[in-house]
């Protein structure tokens, strides 16, 4: 009898599938409790990813405040812009389960990031069972957002009676041609340059050799310098990140020699935002006018005191770019990197001051007290002309003819140097060179 009683097998699956349903059930159970947090895990993730990218993006209110501080800091803007993306991301069904939310936004140089911290404890159903009566899930997001460079460009042009000269070899031909006969009395024959006439009270020469361009269609320096910075306006309005980032004003050396002779710029702009108003102002960009042939002894290139004169035009903190309230100040030089000022000391021509007079390569000490003070210098050298048959080149200007470029390079911040040929175009270059500027890392350190 009991021998029948241990082998008998005939109850078996029933007293198994009895000691069996317990687990299965908890493995069942188990399976859908953490089904159930792997969805609010998913959930919340992608809340705080939202909430991490969402409160530091260009148009966040993080990014505004960050354009208003000159340093780094918290930014409690962001923090609560983040918490309000974070709770829309939230479905129904997971908005019952108690969510902590721990929250960081901070602006440190031109970067801010995000940190987006979430905990949550999820009651379970099945797994209660097994003793389990809750399901902690957890994670943290982070984004950064570099900022863009704020600046403020300087655009300082020479505008110079040695900026009248034709703009390109054909231009110097045409000019040449139409002043074959000279002017009172066989004067001046065969003339590259355009003089601009303009007396001391006002009245233009009408027969000057400004107005003998004008009306034989050549083009001079002054007029693709003009064009191109208009150019290089609609360029930076497209460039630029947000409408803030890019603050424009534009000089020339003076209206007339007058102004140069007091060291007195022109302003065509000043200092905007509206980029497109800069850009009518290049209408008035003009080759400076003389009120009679050699007046002050030619003496209207002073680059000494046009880069003083910018400085001057430079007030308030320099910055490093990373906000609004913390603006890179460059100075955009335009010229061809021959002074003729007056500088009866310190004149580094090979040949010395005559009389005063100083015909040199730019001096680069005020290109240097630029720089010593932060402000960046771009330089674009518009390749000095030569003219092999003019007398004054030939005596003045080719003893030193070689190192021009060179010197202009100097004036410049490491990077911010570009030479255009009279061959190649004026605007294409300074949209290059802008270009580089913008591209250019920015050291916040």
């Amino acid at each position: 009898m009991l021998h029948r009683f241990v082998f008998d097998r005939s109850g078996n699956f029933g007293i198994m599938t009895a000691l069996l349903v317990v687990p299965l059930l908890g493995a069942a159970g188990t399976a859908i409790d953490f089904g159930r947090a792997l969805s609010l895990r998913t959930e919340l993730y992608a809340a705080a990813d939202a909430a991490a990218v969402g409160s530091i993006s260009q148009t966040s209110d993080a990014a505004k405040q960050a354009a208003t501080m000159s340093g780094d800091g918290s930014l409690t803007l962001g923090t609560s812009e983040a918490q309000k993306i974070f709770f829309s991301q939230m479905s129904k069904n997971q908005a019952e389960v108690p969510v902590s939310v721990n929250i960081s936004v901070q602006k440190q140089g031109s970067t801010l990031s995000s940190t987006v911290s979430f905990s949550a404890t999820m009651s379970t159903t099945f797994m209660q069972v097994m003793g389990f009566h809750q399901l902690d899930v957890s994670g943290t997001a982070t984004a950064q957002y570099e900022t863009p460079s704020y600046m403020d460009f300087f655009m300082l042009l020479d505008n110079t009676p040695s900026m009248g000269v034709g703009a390109t070899a054909d231009d110097i031909t045409a000019m040449k041609k139409a002043t074959a006969q000279g002017h009172d009395g066989g004067k001046d024959k065969n003339c590259a340059f355009a003089c601009h006439i303009v007396s001391e009270k006002g009245v233009e020469d009408k027969n000057s050799y400004y107005n003998v361009a004008r009306n034989n269609g050549v083009t001079i320096r002054i007029d693709v310098v003009a064009a191109a910075v208009k150019a290089l306006m609609a360029k930076a309005k497209d460039t630029q990140s947000m409408p803030s980032q890019f603050r424009v004003a534009a000089y020339t050396f003076g209206k007339t020699a007058q102004d140069a002779k007091a060291a007195k710029l022109f302003k065509v702009s000043g200092l905007d935002y509206d980029l497109g108003a800069v850009a009518v102002a290049t209408n008035t960009i003009n080759l400076m006018s003389i009120p009679y042939q050699n007046y002050y002894n030619d003496q209207q290139t002073s680059f000494d005191e046009a880069l003083k004169g910018i400085e001057g035009e430079i007030t308030g903190n320099i910055g490093k770019g990373t906000s609004n309230a913390d603006r890179q100040k460059i100075v955009f030089f335009v010229a061809d990197g021959v002074a003729d000022s007056y500088k009866p000391s310190g004149c580094t021509s090979p040949k010395g001051a005559n009389g005063g007079r100083c015909i040199e390569p730019i001096d680069t000490t005020y290109c240097k007290k630029l720089k010593d003070r932060g402000i960046k210098v771009a330089v674009l050298y518009t390749t000095y002309l030569p003219l092999p048959d003019n007398g004054f080149y030939k005596d003045w200007v080719k003893p030193f003819e070689t190192k021009i470029a060179a010197k202009m390079e100097e004036c410049a911040t490491p990077g911010f140097y570009f030479a255009v040929s009279p061959t190649e175009g004026i605007e294409a270059a300074m949209k290059a060179l802008f270009l580089k500027i913008v591209s250019a890392p920015r050291i916040t350190s």
